[in-house]
This record gives C-alpha cells, sequence and structure tokens, in this order.
C-alpha cells in the first residue's frame, strides 16, 4: 500500500490499551512508515557520547528531568537529518551540537549555560525557520512526545502532526487484561487468566512453579494510572481536537481496532482515494 502524501502521527492512548500493538502492526503493513521515538533519540545520544547526550546523561545522574525543549532538539535533529525538515534560507541552524562545538573549551558547565540560554532567550518561532516535506517517504508515527497540551503547542512550532489518532478501549477491559496477568518470574513466560491461562492454575507449564503478579499489575495501581492518564490526555485531546486533526477508535481489543485504523488511514494518506 504506497501514500500519496506524508503522515505525521501521534497514536495516544491509555496504559493497556494497546497502542503499541497498533503502532507496531501499522508499521509492518505501510512501508513508507516510520517511528520515531523520543526515547530512543534520547538513549541513541546517550551511548554515541553527542554533546546533546553527554547534557542528557549529566541530567538523569543528578536526577534532574530532561527538559522539553532538548527532547524538541533531538527531534528536530532527526528530521532534519533524514531531509524531511529543512532550515529556510540555509543557514547555520543554531544546535546544542554546534553551541557545544564552539564553546568545547569551556566544558560541560559553559554548554549547560548555553543551552539554558537556548530555552529561556529564544523564542522557537524565531529559533525556528523550517519547511516540512509532505512526500510520503516522509511519514513517521512520533512516540513519546508529545505528553501534554504545553508539549504538543512546542511541538505545532516545529512541525505540525496532520494526524492525532485516540486509542480507546474501555478502562474495564483494560483492568481485566492487565490484572488478569501472572508470570513466571525467571523466565519471564506471561499468562492471563481470561485468553492464555496456564493449563494449572497459578503453576507455570514448563517448570510447574508458582506464578506471580508483578506490583504494578494489582487492581488498585491500575486504576491509579488510569486516573492519572485521563486528567493528563483530556487537555492534549482537546488541543488536537481544536486543530482539526483528531480521530478516536474504540474496541476491546487490538484486533477489533486495527480494522478501523488501517481503512481510516488509508482514507487519509495512500493512493487510490
Amino acid at each position: 500500500m504506497r501514500l500519496r502524501k506524508a503522515a505525521r502521527m501521534i497514536l495516544i492512548g491509555a496504559p493497556g490499551a494497546g497502542k503499541g500493538t497498533q503502532s507496531t502492526r501499522m508499521l509492518e503493513r505501510y512501508e513508507q512508515l516510520s517511528t520515531i521515538s523520543s526515547g530512543d533519540l534520547l538513549r541513541e545520544n546517550v551511548r554515541n557520547r553527542t554533546p546533546l547526550g553527554i547534557q542528557a546523561e549529566h541530567l538523569m545522574k543528578t536526577g534532574a528531568m530532561v527538559p522539553d525543549s532538548m527532547i524538541l532538539r533531538l527531534i528536530r535533529n532527526s528530521l532534519t537529518n533524514r531531509g524531511w525538515l529543512m532550515e529556510r534560507g540555509g543557514m547555520r541552524p543554531m544546535t546544542l551540537n554546534s553551541v557545544a562545538g564552539d564553546l568545547s573549551t569551556s566544558g560541560l558547565q559553559d554548554t549547560m549555560i548555553a543551552e539554558e540560554h537556548m530555552m529561556t532567550n529564544i523564542p522557537l518561532e524565531q529559533e525556528r525557520e523550517y519547511d516540512f516535506t509532505e512526500h510520503p517517504d516522509a511519514s513517521f508515527i512520533l512516540d513519546g512526545f508529545p505528553r501534554n497540551e504545553h508539549q504538543a503547542e512546542q511541538l505545532d512550532e516545529l512541525v505540525p502532526m496532520n494526524w492525532v489518532v485516540n486509542v480507546k478501549t474501555p478502562s474495564e477491559i483494560i483492568m481485566e487484561r492487565i490484572c488478569n496477568r501472572w508470570v513466571h518470574a525467571p523466565s519471564g513466560r506471561t499468562y492471563n487468566t481470561t485468553f492464555n491461562a496456564p493449563r494449572v492454575a497459578g503453576k507455570d507449564d514448563v517448570t510447574g512453579e508458582a506464578l506471580t503478579q508483578r506490583d504494578d499489575d494489582k487492581p488498585e495501581v491500575w486504576k491509579a494510572r488510569l486516573k492519572q492518564f485521563e486528567e493528563a490526555s483530556m487537555p492534549l485531546l482537546e488541543h488536537y481536537d481544536k486543530l482539526g486533526v483528531l480521530w478516536t477508535v474504540q474496541g476491546n481489543s487490538s484486533d477489533e481496532i486495527s480494522p478501523k485504523l488501517f481503512a481510516e488511514f488509508e482514507k487519509r494518506f495512500a493512493k487510490g482515494y
């Protein structure tokens, strides 16, 4: 299935709603679609000891949160490196890498001061002067960002998303799916008493050893997580609804949701529609 224009997607869904499954299935089905994960970009930069990665590692070791501006620069660098985001006028973009190179003799502290200056003193709309391509090969699912309305507003200034999918699975289905999950800790084998039960209740099929439930799979933990997600995601969903790019799909299982998702995606982006 070939696409006729670029799809810039975000999947939003509660923990346990099957968002990851849908993302994987879409990547397998549409060869022009790729994924850009903010977490993977961060880990890659830390592993490769880039100036941005060095700063991020320093922040994480001190227990500080990686700022939104840093995640946005990771995304920006990934898009520009792929040729999907192009600076207008051909001027050198002001990135942390370029600042760090200019300040290499001053060490990490000066680099962090420069980054802080960039975060607070340069409006994003002035810092960013980019055009984005609509070529279908520039299609991606953005994973891990944004998580709130403020991040979404910042992302809008960099590159606008043109389809945001709200994956909805009833909370009682999620609770049943997760809270009936049991594991064999030594091997990692997972069972579910509703659709993948062990042959002997409470026992691993292979070793016969006792199954256990993870602490974070207990009902009270998941009730709190789902409530927290609902409260945090509402402003984010409203933001994209106002922009006219939000689409909601609902189902009790991934197999029920996938055909609906594929059909709508193809209607919006595939050739022949």
